[in-house]
């Protein structure tokens, strides 16, 4: 299937031409040249995630530019994607020795068998909804985000709320037990990884990477069970996560639900406008800790918050101020313009290329600022190439930039 696909790509390369001022096409058909994005094997710790966010980053694409000479092939590629996940998540029970990113691949198995009609997507995404329900939780009933016990992560939201939120609105759309539940997990996340602005206040209204409700690992705090740092992607990944459950939640069967979701949203874009880098107009990879020695611009969180913020802006769930206040249009933009200038890489072979993503980071660790720093540099990892896609449409939409 790929060796069709990759010769399908080499022809769309070949008999067009692909403008580099649509960053989010030529990203997407980079991604397939690489063949990166379709499960090869459960692995790679981040394989689901990558397969996921790849997923929703070509549906959002082929939704943006459905008459694309460059569309057939990424729908094709998109369905690849998500057969390579279909057999190994459907098992409810067997989901659970993976991480809650395996979730990420729900919406896409939901899409594809509305167009097909084909069992197996459903039972893949019945198998994933039913992992949920038997998935290990700590005393105040928040979800393990893997086996770590009593571990709870932001990361986890961006795969789990807007499944849950979409499964449910579909299928369910009156399920108020499946909502709450929901609606309990970026709570408790809000609750507990609330950054403690006393240490430093740019960080103000951020989430830290996670906590530990037993309190008892090494990096917890003990009063709340936080982790000490706010890491960007994994920010990136709950905020997110709030911005598409918005889109996907209908708001008039859930009026109250949704209007803390979107009250959240706002005041964590405020913090997010608050923490950018003056010099870069981007975002480090520790939030809590601008320009310390080691700190560096991160690519996926900073893709990650200017997809968030512009998709905010475009869908009206944020108003950007006026004359006298930052825009979160003006600062998305500008930092996806940095993006553009420091970390896409043009490889001379009508690819890009994408720098800058840090490599996986777990709690599993001491999550102390030298281990979040010293933590390895990926070039064209998915994590950070598959949230510049989105981030790309979202400029484009904003810009008028057209194929």
């Amino acid at each position: 299937m790929l060796s069709r696909l990759a010769l399908a790509l080499a022809l769309v390369f070949s008999s067009q031409l692909v403008h580099a001022s649509n960053y989010s096409t030529w990203m997407a058909l980079s991604i397939m040249s690489r063949s990166q994005g379709v499960l090869a094997s459960s692995n790679d710790t981040s394989a689901l995630l990558q397969a996921g966010v790849t997923q929703k980053a070509f549906t959002r694409l082929i939704e943006q530019y459905p008459s694309s000479s460059s569309t057939p092939g990424i729908a094709a590629y998109l369905k690849s994607s998500v057969e390579s996940v279909a057999g190994p998540v459907t098992n409810a029970t067997k989901d659970l020795t993976y991480a809650m990113d395996r979730l990420s691949s729900g919406n896409a198995l939901m899409n594809l068998y509305a167009k097909t009609g084909n069992a197996t997507y459903r039972t893949a995404y019945d198998g994933l909804r039913a992992s949920i329900n038997i998935n290990s939780r700590n005393a105040e009933g928040g979800m393990w985000y893997f086996v770590y016990p009593n571990w709870s992560y932001l990361d986890g939201m961006y795969s789990l709320a807007p499944f849950y939120a979409y499964y449910d609105a579909l299928l369910d759309p009156h399920n108020g037990t499946a909502l709450a539940d929901m609606m309990h997990q970026l709570d408790l996340l809000w609750t507990h990884c609330a950054f403690n602005a006393s240490a430093n206040g740019t960080a103000a209204g951020l989430l830290v990477h996670g906590y530990d409700d037993s309190k008892t690992a090494v990096w917890a705090d003990p009063v709340t069970g936080a982790s000490p740092h706010v890491w960007g992607r994994s920010l990136g990944w709950y905020t997110m996560a709030l911005v598409d459950t918005l889109e996907i939640l209908p708001a008039r069967l859930h009026p109250t639900d949704w209007a803390l979701l979107h009250t959240r949203f706002g005041q964590l874009a405020d913090a997010i406008k608050t923490a950018v880098d003056p010099a870069s107009g981007a975002w480090w990879q520790i939030l809590d800790q601008p320009a310390r020695a080691g700190n560096y611009i991160e690519s996926s969180g900073t893709a990650m918050f200017v997809y968030a913020l512009l998709k905010g802006v475009r869908l009206g769930y944020l108003q950007d101020g006026g004359k006298n206040e930052r825009k979160y249009t003006d600062i998305a933009s500008r930092a996806y313009e940095y993006i553009v200038d420091t970390f896409v890489v043009n490889n001379g072979n009508g690819t890009l290329g994408y720098n800058g993503t840090v490599t996986v980071c777990s709690l599993n660790s001491t999550a102390s600022y030298e281990y979040y720093v010293g933590q390895p540099i990926l070039y064209n990892s998915p994590l950070g190439s598959a949230p510049f896609v989105l981030a790309s449409l979202e400029y484009e939409s904003l810009t008028g930039a057209e194929l």
